[in-house]
Protein backbone atom coordinates (compact mmCIF):
# COMPACT_ATOMS: atom_id res chain seq x y z
CA UNK A 1 0.00 0.00 0.00
CA UNK A 2 1.37 3.40 -1.03
CA UNK A 3 2.37 5.74 1.79
CA UNK A 4 3.40 9.38 1.58
CA UNK A 5 6.00 10.01 4.25
CA UNK A 6 6.97 13.60 3.40
CA UNK A 7 5.72 16.76 1.73
CA UNK A 8 8.02 16.06 -1.21
CA UNK A 9 6.45 12.60 -1.53
CA UNK A 10 3.01 14.22 -1.71
CA UNK A 11 4.07 16.62 -4.46
CA UNK A 12 5.74 13.83 -6.43
CA UNK A 13 2.76 11.47 -6.04
CA UNK A 14 0.29 14.12 -7.15
CA UNK A 15 2.53 15.13 -10.05
CA UNK A 16 2.53 11.49 -11.16
CA UNK A 17 -1.26 11.86 -11.44
CA UNK A 18 -0.81 15.05 -13.51
CA UNK A 19 -1.88 17.23 -10.57
CA UNK A 20 0.54 20.12 -10.14
CA UNK A 21 0.41 21.83 -6.75
CA UNK A 22 2.55 24.17 -4.72
CA UNK A 23 4.21 23.37 -1.43
CA UNK A 24 1.54 25.02 0.79
CA UNK A 25 -1.19 22.75 -0.62
CA UNK A 26 1.09 19.70 -0.52
CA UNK A 27 1.87 20.51 3.12
CA UNK A 28 -1.77 20.61 4.21
CA UNK A 29 -2.47 17.39 2.30
CA UNK A 30 0.47 15.70 4.04
CA UNK A 31 -0.72 16.91 7.46
CA UNK A 32 -4.27 15.75 6.75
CA UNK A 33 -3.01 12.28 5.87
CA UNK A 34 -0.54 12.12 8.78
CA UNK A 35 -2.96 13.41 11.44
CA UNK A 36 -6.11 11.75 10.10
CA UNK A 37 -7.92 15.10 9.94
CA UNK A 38 -10.50 16.03 7.28
CA UNK A 39 -9.25 18.54 4.73
CA UNK A 40 -11.45 21.53 3.90
CA UNK A 41 -10.64 23.13 0.55
CA UNK A 42 -12.26 26.42 -0.30
CA UNK A 43 -11.88 28.57 -3.40
CA UNK A 44 -13.37 29.64 -6.69
CA UNK A 45 -14.94 27.04 -8.95
CA UNK A 46 -12.53 25.42 -11.39
CA UNK A 47 -9.37 25.78 -9.32
CA UNK A 48 -8.77 22.03 -8.85
CA UNK A 49 -10.40 21.27 -5.50
CA UNK A 50 -12.32 18.22 -6.72
CA UNK A 51 -9.41 17.04 -8.83
CA UNK A 52 -7.05 16.82 -5.87
CA UNK A 53 -9.32 14.25 -4.21
CA UNK A 54 -9.20 12.15 -7.37
CA UNK A 55 -5.41 12.52 -7.54
CA UNK A 56 -4.95 11.53 -3.87
CA UNK A 57 -7.12 8.43 -4.30
CA UNK A 58 -5.22 7.39 -7.43
CA UNK A 59 -1.83 8.09 -5.82
CA UNK A 60 -2.65 6.01 -2.74
CA UNK A 61 -4.44 3.26 -4.65
CA UNK A 62 -7.62 3.87 -2.67
CA UNK A 63 -11.23 3.91 -3.74
CA UNK A 64 -12.77 7.35 -4.28
CA UNK A 65 -16.28 7.79 -2.88
CA UNK A 66 -17.97 11.05 -3.84
CA UNK A 67 -20.90 12.72 -2.11
CA UNK A 68 -22.13 15.47 -4.40
CA UNK A 69 -23.94 17.99 -2.25
CA UNK A 70 -27.05 19.86 -3.31
CA UNK A 71 -29.78 21.99 -1.77
CA UNK A 72 -32.14 19.80 0.26
CA UNK A 73 -29.66 16.96 0.80
CA UNK A 74 -30.51 15.22 4.07
CA UNK A 75 -28.79 12.65 6.27
CA UNK A 76 -30.85 9.71 5.01
CA UNK A 77 -30.03 10.45 1.36
CA UNK A 78 -26.32 10.70 2.19
CA UNK A 79 -26.18 7.53 4.30
CA UNK A 80 -28.57 4.84 3.10
CA UNK A 81 -32.00 3.90 1.81
CA UNK A 82 -34.01 0.72 1.77
CA UNK A 83 -34.82 -1.01 -1.50
CA UNK A 84 -38.59 -0.83 -1.10
CA UNK A 85 -39.28 -2.49 -4.46
CA UNK A 86 -37.18 -5.53 -3.52
CA UNK A 87 -38.81 -5.64 -0.09
CA UNK A 88 -42.29 -5.71 -1.64
CA UNK A 89 -41.26 -8.48 -4.05
CA UNK A 90 -39.89 -10.53 -1.14
CA UNK A 91 -43.12 -10.08 0.85
CA UNK A 92 -45.31 -11.11 -2.08
CA UNK A 93 -43.11 -14.09 -2.87
CA UNK A 94 -43.38 -15.25 0.75
CA UNK A 95 -47.15 -14.82 0.69
CA UNK A 96 -47.44 -16.78 -2.55
CA UNK A 97 -45.26 -19.68 -1.37
CA UNK A 98 -46.29 -19.72 2.26
CA UNK A 99 -42.69 -19.33 3.35
CA UNK A 100 -41.48 -17.17 6.22
CA UNK A 101 -40.73 -13.66 4.94
CA UNK A 102 -37.03 -12.76 4.97
CA UNK A 103 -35.60 -10.08 7.25
CA UNK A 104 -36.62 -6.97 5.36
CA UNK A 105 -34.04 -4.85 7.17
CA UNK A 106 -30.96 -6.87 6.33
CA UNK A 107 -28.04 -5.97 4.08
CA UNK A 108 -29.81 -7.72 1.21
CA UNK A 109 -32.23 -4.81 1.01
CA UNK A 110 -29.91 -2.00 2.08
CA UNK A 111 -28.66 0.49 -0.50
CA UNK A 112 -25.52 2.17 0.83
CA UNK A 113 -25.06 5.82 -0.02
CA UNK A 114 -21.63 7.55 0.09
CA UNK A 115 -21.30 8.14 3.84
CA UNK A 116 -22.24 4.56 4.77
CA UNK A 117 -20.04 3.17 2.00
CA UNK A 118 -17.09 5.18 3.31
CA UNK A 119 -17.53 3.71 6.80
CA UNK A 120 -17.41 0.11 5.60
CA UNK A 121 -14.17 -1.91 5.41
CA UNK A 122 -12.35 -1.87 2.07
CA UNK A 123 -9.69 -4.35 0.95
CA UNK A 124 -7.37 -1.59 -0.31
CA UNK A 125 -7.59 0.45 2.89
CA UNK A 126 -9.72 3.37 3.96
CA UNK A 127 -11.27 5.12 0.95
CA UNK A 128 -11.04 8.77 0.03
CA UNK A 129 -14.39 10.39 0.83
CA UNK A 130 -14.98 13.51 -1.24
CA UNK A 131 -17.79 15.71 0.10
CA UNK A 132 -18.09 18.06 -2.85
CA UNK A 133 -19.58 21.57 -2.68
CA UNK A 134 -20.64 21.42 0.96
CA UNK A 135 -21.75 25.06 0.66
CA UNK A 136 -24.77 23.91 -1.35
CA UNK A 137 -26.32 22.17 1.67
CA UNK A 138 -27.96 23.68 4.75
CA UNK A 139 -27.16 24.00 8.46
CA UNK A 140 -28.94 20.80 9.63
CA UNK A 141 -26.90 18.68 7.24
CA UNK A 142 -23.70 20.40 8.35
CA UNK A 143 -24.55 19.53 11.96
CA UNK A 144 -25.14 15.90 11.04
CA UNK A 145 -21.90 15.81 9.06
CA UNK A 146 -19.96 17.28 11.96
CA UNK A 147 -21.18 14.46 14.20
CA UNK A 148 -20.46 11.78 11.60
CA UNK A 149 -16.92 13.05 11.01
CA UNK A 150 -16.20 13.41 14.72
CA UNK A 151 -16.79 9.72 15.45
CA UNK A 152 -16.48 8.32 11.90
CA UNK A 153 -19.69 6.39 12.34
CA UNK A 154 -23.28 6.55 11.13
CA UNK A 155 -26.45 5.09 12.58
CA UNK A 156 -29.11 3.14 10.72
CA UNK A 157 -32.18 3.09 13.02
CA UNK A 158 -33.34 -0.34 11.85
CA UNK A 159 -29.98 -2.09 12.27
CA UNK A 160 -27.71 -0.02 14.51
CA UNK A 161 -24.44 1.91 14.28
CA UNK A 162 -21.79 1.36 11.65
CA UNK A 163 -18.33 2.51 12.74
CA UNK A 164 -15.42 2.78 10.31
CA UNK A 165 -12.70 0.19 11.10
CA UNK A 166 -10.26 2.77 9.71
CA UNK A 167 -11.28 6.42 9.28
CA UNK A 168 -11.69 7.43 5.64
CA UNK A 169 -9.56 10.16 4.13
CA UNK A 170 -12.06 13.03 4.05
CA UNK A 171 -11.87 16.00 1.69
CA UNK A 172 -14.56 18.68 1.73
CA UNK A 173 -14.80 21.36 -0.94
CA UNK A 174 -16.64 24.67 -1.04
CA UNK A 175 -17.04 27.29 -3.76
CA UNK A 176 -18.00 29.76 -1.01
CA UNK A 177 -21.50 30.47 -2.31
CA UNK A 178 -22.25 30.81 1.41
CA UNK A 179 -20.25 30.60 4.62
CA UNK A 180 -19.88 27.12 6.11
CA UNK A 181 -20.34 26.97 9.89
CA UNK A 182 -17.20 27.48 11.97
CA UNK A 183 -17.79 24.27 13.94
CA UNK A 184 -17.35 22.17 10.80
CA UNK A 185 -14.33 24.16 9.66
CA UNK A 186 -12.67 23.74 13.07
CA UNK A 187 -12.94 19.97 12.69
CA UNK A 188 -10.81 20.21 9.52
CA UNK A 189 -7.48 21.45 8.28
CA UNK A 190 -8.18 24.40 5.98
CA UNK A 191 -6.67 25.62 2.73
CA UNK A 192 -7.76 28.29 0.27
CA UNK A 193 -7.17 27.07 -3.30
CA UNK A 194 -6.43 30.19 -5.32
CA UNK A 195 -5.93 30.72 -9.02
CA UNK A 196 -2.43 29.58 -9.97
CA UNK A 197 0.42 31.85 -10.88
CA UNK A 198 1.49 32.10 -14.51
CA UNK A 199 4.36 29.66 -13.98
CA UNK A 200 2.17 27.17 -12.12
CA UNK A 201 -0.55 27.33 -14.77
CA UNK A 202 2.05 26.66 -17.45
CA UNK A 203 3.08 23.54 -15.52
CA UNK A 204 -0.55 22.43 -15.25
CA UNK A 205 -1.15 22.95 -18.95
CA UNK A 206 2.03 21.04 -19.82
CA UNK A 207 0.86 18.13 -17.62
CA UNK A 208 -2.76 18.03 -18.80
CA UNK A 209 -2.37 19.12 -22.43
CA UNK A 210 1.19 18.14 -23.37
CA UNK A 211 0.39 18.26 -27.08
CA UNK A 212 0.09 22.06 -26.93
CA UNK A 213 3.22 23.87 -28.13
CA UNK A 214 5.05 26.08 -25.67
CA UNK A 215 4.26 29.16 -27.77
CA UNK A 216 0.52 28.46 -27.79
CA UNK A 217 0.58 27.55 -24.10
CA UNK A 218 2.26 30.84 -23.20
CA UNK A 219 -0.36 32.84 -25.12
CA UNK A 220 -3.25 30.84 -23.66
CA UNK A 221 -2.06 31.13 -20.06
CA UNK A 222 -1.14 34.81 -20.40
CA UNK A 223 -4.55 35.58 -21.94
CA UNK A 224 -6.43 33.73 -19.19
CA UNK A 225 -4.32 35.39 -16.51
CA UNK A 226 -5.15 38.79 -18.05
CA UNK A 227 -8.86 37.91 -18.14
CA UNK A 228 -8.81 37.26 -14.40
CA UNK A 229 -7.90 40.92 -13.85
CA UNK A 230 -10.94 42.09 -15.83
CA UNK A 231 -14.31 42.93 -14.28
CA UNK A 232 -16.09 39.66 -15.08
CA UNK A 233 -19.05 37.99 -13.39
CA UNK A 234 -17.19 34.65 -13.36
CA UNK A 235 -13.46 34.55 -13.91
CA UNK A 236 -12.16 31.48 -15.77
CA UNK A 237 -10.61 28.77 -13.61
CA UNK A 238 -7.91 26.26 -14.42
CA UNK A 239 -10.56 23.86 -15.72
CA UNK A 240 -11.58 26.48 -18.30
CA UNK A 241 -7.96 27.08 -19.28
CA UNK A 242 -7.57 23.38 -20.03
CA UNK A 243 -10.88 23.19 -21.90
CA UNK A 244 -9.97 26.21 -24.01
CA UNK A 245 -6.51 24.88 -24.84
CA UNK A 246 -8.01 21.55 -25.94
CA UNK A 247 -10.55 23.37 -28.11
CA UNK A 248 -7.77 25.34 -29.78
CA UNK A 249 -5.82 22.14 -30.39
CA UNK A 250 -8.92 20.49 -31.88
CA UNK A 251 -9.11 23.42 -34.30
CA UNK A 252 -5.40 22.99 -35.17
CA UNK A 253 -4.59 26.48 -33.92
CA UNK A 254 -0.93 27.32 -33.42
CA UNK A 255 -1.51 30.84 -32.10
CA UNK A 256 -4.31 33.07 -30.86
CA UNK A 257 -6.15 35.59 -32.99
CA UNK A 258 -9.11 37.87 -32.22
CA UNK A 259 -11.25 35.78 -34.54
CA UNK A 260 -10.49 32.42 -32.94
CA UNK A 261 -10.88 33.94 -29.47
CA UNK A 262 -14.36 35.18 -30.41
CA UNK A 263 -15.28 31.78 -31.84
CA UNK A 264 -14.17 29.80 -28.77
CA UNK A 265 -15.07 32.08 -25.85
CA UNK A 266 -17.81 29.66 -24.83
CA UNK A 267 -15.12 27.26 -23.62
CA UNK A 268 -13.57 29.95 -21.44
CA UNK A 269 -16.46 32.07 -20.18
CA UNK A 270 -19.86 30.76 -19.07
CA UNK A 271 -21.96 33.92 -18.88
CA UNK A 272 -23.22 35.84 -21.89
CA UNK A 273 -22.54 39.21 -20.26
CA UNK A 274 -18.88 38.25 -19.84
CA UNK A 275 -18.68 36.99 -23.43
CA UNK A 276 -20.25 40.21 -24.67
CA UNK A 277 -17.53 42.25 -22.97
CA UNK A 278 -14.85 40.37 -24.90
CA UNK A 279 -16.42 40.85 -28.31
CA UNK A 280 -14.91 43.18 -30.89
CA UNK A 281 -11.85 45.24 -30.07
CA UNK A 282 -11.67 44.24 -26.39
CA UNK A 283 -10.30 40.76 -27.12
CA UNK A 284 -7.76 42.27 -29.53
CA UNK A 285 -6.66 44.80 -26.91
CA UNK A 286 -6.02 42.09 -24.32
CA UNK A 287 -4.28 39.88 -26.89
CA UNK A 288 -1.98 42.75 -27.96
CA UNK A 289 -1.07 43.42 -24.31
CA UNK A 290 -0.44 39.72 -23.72
CA UNK A 291 1.81 39.42 -26.76
CA UNK A 292 3.78 42.48 -25.69
CA UNK A 293 4.33 40.90 -22.26
CA UNK A 294 5.30 37.53 -23.74
CA UNK A 295 7.75 39.20 -26.15
CA UNK A 296 9.33 41.14 -23.28
CA UNK A 297 10.04 37.96 -21.24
Amino acid sequence: MTTLSSIDDVQAALAAQDYVCGRPLATVVFLSLRLGRPLFLEGEAGTGKTEIAKAIAAALGRRLIRLQCYEGLDAASAVYEWNFAAQMVAIRRAEATGETPPDLFSDDFLIARPLLEAMRPHPDGAPVLLIDEIDRTDAPFEAFLLEALSDFQVTIPETGTVAAPEPPIVILTSNRTREVHDALKRRCLYHWVDYPTHAREMEILAARAPEASEALSREVVAFVQALRTEDLFKKPGVAETLDWAKCLLALDMIELSPEVIADTLGALLKYQDDIQKLQGSEAKRILDEVRAEVAAE
